[in-house]
């Protein structure tokens, strides 16, 4: 028998259970306010994760007595997250958003966090203005916020470059560069008019450089706490190997001129020598687990194709799942797909996880090599530099070529050397020589 609250009971929503091991959450943003109306299986708050930001619906119908907690505040699952008032029974003149929360008020909500799956309905949002909040600037970010307290910036009279007007870091910090010209301007005028005859040199003061202390918070802490984890927990070992990526340019080239309407990038094609190389080593397939005092290896069956993505948010790791039953132009579509995802802020948990083993393309930045840290607790990484061009001895001669350096970071519990270098070379040799991945597929 469903169980009706009477009119005026208050109940609260605690916060939910975020899966994936997730134990708490940062509050982002709310979307209402105390003294709003809501609906069963409104969203009311954005909240981040250590994987992702996730909308939060209620599953209670009434009016908002409580929030608890500010945005910034980090709460664990189970606590208060906002109580609500069941709703008066509707009269006349009560306005539908009355009507709609007490026919509501004791249905069983439908709803269930965005990225996490979903078994009815999509989510509704509300989209009622609320006066009181119509000229509040749009500064979700408490680091924004403290940036702006900071340099003195009045996020009142900034327009956002964000997606819905949203004030950004980036909008705070061009501010404040722009009151830092106008006032070094208006000390120049000063020091015009300042009497010559003074005879003492006129020394403009130099204001001193603030250093500011923020917390590590959202993606920045799960990037810390992971990255430590994986120093702290993993005895890693890299290798490297310099290789002629000539025919590798030449193959991308020769595909998209054949297929123009499926663009495969230099990504997919190294994801593709990726996956074939795992499928010939499957020891770097692979994960540690602690079982009790016991360490066991996970063998996955596989392939969860992590590459790293440099966002706005900071670095994230989309996941290609089951990347081996991909064609090389479905894996280009979905890496394309997972960038643009990621660059959005759309992500969902379920695109960031479950991950076996990761590429880095930290050439993009201009750099030729480096000694990545393990994504946790994947047993390897691959890393790939800039490829330029380099002299080369081709067939005794000498000869400009297209030159990489590919890096290997593996976990020394899971293989040794051996393993490690022919996984290494067996990449180098498809990326000299990409056609003779056609010996594997």
């Amino acid at each position: 028998m469903t169980d009706y609250p009477m009119p005026g009971e208050e109940r609260t929503f605690r916060l939910p259970d975020l899966g994936e091991g997730l134990t708490e959450a940062e509050i982002v943003a709310w979307r209402v306010a105390e003294g709003d109306l809501v609906g069963v299986d409104d969203v009311v708050v954005d909240v981040e994760t250590a994987k992702a930001t996730v909308e939060v619906p209620c599953p209670h119908a009434g009016r908002v007595t409580k929030l608890h907690g500010a945005p910034g505040t980090t709460i664990t699952v189970g606590a208060p997250l906002i109580t609500v008032a069941a709703p008066e029974p509707a009269v006349a003149g009560g306005g539908p958003d009355i009507a709609a929360g007490a026919a509501a008020g004791g249905a069983e909500s439908g709803a269930v966090l965005v990225g996490y799956g979903t078994g009815n309905a999509s989510l509704r949002r509300r989209s009622r203005s609320r006066t009181a909040h119509a000229g509040a600037p749009r500064v979700l970010s408490p680091v924004v916020r403290r940036l702006a307290r900071d340099r003195g910036v009045d996020v009142r009279v900034l327009s956002g470059s964000g997606p819905g007007g949203v004030i950004l870091r980036r909008d705070v910090e061009s501010a404040g560069v722009a009151a830092h010209a106008a006032g070094v301007a208006n000390g120049a005028a000063a020091h015009d008019v300042a009497p010559a005859s003074s005879g003492v040199p006129h020394r403009r003061p130099h204001p001193t450089p603030s250093i500011g202390r923020e917390p590590l918070s959202g993606v920045r802490r799960a990037i810390a706490d992971k990255l430590a984890r994986s120093r702290r927990e993993i005895p890693d070992a890299t290798t490297w190997v310099d290789v002629d990526a000539t025919a590798l340019v030449e193959a991308r080239d020769a595909l998209r001129t054949a297929a123009p309407d499926r663009p495969v990038g230099l990504l997919a094609l190294l994801g593709r020598i990726t996956v074939a190389a795992l499928v010939r080593f499957p020891a770097l397939n692979a994960s540690v687990d602690a079982d009790g005092d016991d360490l066991v290896l996970v063998r996955h069956g596989s392939v969860g194709l992590g590459f790293a993505a440099q966002t706005d948010r900071g670095l994230v790791v989309p996941v290609v799942r089951d990347a081996q039953d991909l064609s090389t132009a479905e894996l280009a579509a979905e890496l394309a797909r997972l960038t643009d995802a990621a660059r959005a802020g759309t992500l969902t948990p379920a695109e960031v996880t479950g991950g076996t083993f990761t590429l880095n393309n930290y050439g993009v930045f201009g750099v030729d090599g480096s000694t990545p840290i393990i994504n946790h607790p994947e047993a390897a990484l691959l890393g790939v530099g800039r490829i330029v061009d380099k002299p080369w001895v081709v067939d005794g001669q000498l000869a400009v070529r297209k030159v990489t350096q590919l890096s290997l970071t593996f976990d020394h519990r899971v293989c040794d050397g051996g393993v490690a270098g022919g996984f290494l070379r067996y990449v180098a040799d498809c990326v000299e020589s990409p056609l003779g991945l056609l010996l594997d597929l």
